[in-house]
């Protein structure tokens, strides 16, 4: 997977990972666990995600819903 950063970003990243004594590629683990966590919590993201679910299902079977 490739991701690109500003330059700004990337030097804040790794000044994070060095502060911390963590690869870099921990920090963006742990970051991107931390959004999909908070999205899991989130009752508009849920209920975004369920209507798109249930347009999507609607496009595959259509007539049974």
């Amino acid at each position: 997977m490739t991701i690109r950063l500003t330059a700004e970003q990337a030097e804040a990243l790794e000044t994070v990972a060095n502060v911390e004594e963590t690869p870099i590629s921990e920090v963006i683990r742990v970051a991107i666990a931390h959004h999909i966590d908070s999205r899991r919590k989130d009752p508009h993201f849920q209920d975004s995600l369920r209507g798109r679910i249930e347009r999507a299902q609607r496009l595959i079977a259509p007539g049974k819903r």
